[in-house]
């Protein structure tokens, strides 16, 4: 019981609310998915609750050794990675897969919270954490995985904001992004680009570039007040809907269960970040401020692209939907990631030397 009081309830019992909507989902299509994704769950939530027991700023000696270690495995992937769909984002290892760049995102939130407790967002500063950052960002661009190169990025945008940046600096940065962008367009592979014009205008090719985004739409629609009934969606089931346990695993659950349902997700993600902004208000220094913040950054922008991809207002870049979509090096990531913010309310009962 004493174990129990000790986890913070609100975020594991969220998490665990949405990771059960996923499985429930995932298990009206196929069994054998929804029986591997509750293993990853039990990993996860071990990982939950073991780091959120923890005082992070004790294994501060740790993390830069994180960092280079996750380094390391995202060359790895480049190396002795296995191609899926076009993209090698996965060192396989016997009965399972590990996708490096998603635990890229947590040890990255470590490491930049480390780096600005107690440092000014001077422009060397905000230079050097760019230059830590972007190798994460290319290696993880380069499998070319756009999504998670993206989250990336957020996150370092995200605690550059909460480090305190001045008004004048934030204008200066965003006339510096504007500039890059058009410059990124050239780096860009084929199939991403199409991704963006057909979100443009996905009429143009309905069975070709705009196919995907279509038939999102479509599923969202049609799900209308109620939903067809869960495993009842014709989009889905009949294998209109592209990734449906995956990326459009949200068109795929408005559908069967229609707009309450997707309020029902989108009212839990909704507490869960108000949570952690509470949970941020009332940290005890700079470092689980940071740490929060970064957790903040990297769930809301998945959230917010995820979903707006799924309802057509924003273009396809291959984000999963935290703690629902299926994928076990997200699941895990994503839980070990809360599990890093809910330890900044324990005060640290235990600590690692």
């Amino acid at each position: 019981m004493k174990s129990l009081t000790s986890i913070n309830l609100p975020i594991g019992l969220i998490s665990l609310f949405l990771v059960s909507i996923g499985i429930l989902v995932i298990f009206s299509s196929s069994k054998e998915l929804a029986i591997q994704q509750s293993v990853f769950t039990g990993i996860g939530l071990i990982f939950f609750f073991l780091i959120s027991k923890l005082e992070l700023s004790a294994i501060s000696k740790l993390i830069k050794p994180l960092y280079i270690f996750v380094l390391l495995l995202l060359v790895a992937v480049l190396i002795l990675g296995i191609e899926t769909r076009g993209s090698v984002r996965w060192i396989p290892l016997g009965i399972f897969n590990v996708q490096p760049s998603e635990f890229a995102k947590p040890v990255l939130i470590l490491f930049l919270a480390k780096f600005w407790s107690g440092r000014p967002a001077s422009w060397f500063n905000i230079l050097k954490s760019l230059l830590y950052s972007l190798p994460l960002i290319l290696l993880v661009f380069k499998q070319p995985d756009l999504g998670s190169a993206l989250t990336i990025t957020s996150i370092w945008v995200g605690m550059l904001v909460a480090a305190r940046i001045s008004l004048k600096k934030i204008v200066a940065l965003a006339l510096i992004f504007t500039l890059v962008v058009p410059i990124s367009w050239s780096f860009l592979h084929d199939y991403q680009k199409e991704r963006i014009t057909s979100f443009l205008a996905p009429g143009v090719d309905p069975l070709g570039k705009g196919y995907n985004l279509i038939q999102s739409t479509i599923s969202v629609g049609s799900g209308e007040l109620l939903g067809r009934g869960l495993g009842r969606g014709t989009q889905s089931r009949l294998q209109f809907l592209p990734e449906f346990r995956t990326d459009f695993i949200f068109a795929s659950i408005a559908e069967e269960l229609g707009f309450l349902g997707s309020i029902l997700i989108l009212s839990l993600y909704l507490f869960l970040l108000s949570y952690l902004l509470i949970l941020a208000q009332k940290a005890n220094d700079s470092f689980q401020f940071l740490v929060i913040i970064g957790v903040i950054s990297m769930f809301l922008f998945q959230v917010v692209v995820n979903i707006g991809m799924n309802v057509g207002i924003m273009p396809i870049t291959g984000i999963t939907l935290p703690l629902i979509s299926y994928g076990g090096s997200s699941l895990i990531a994503t839980l070990l990631s809360l599990g890093m913010a809910a330890s900044c309310k324990n005060g640290g009962r235990k600590k690692i030397d």
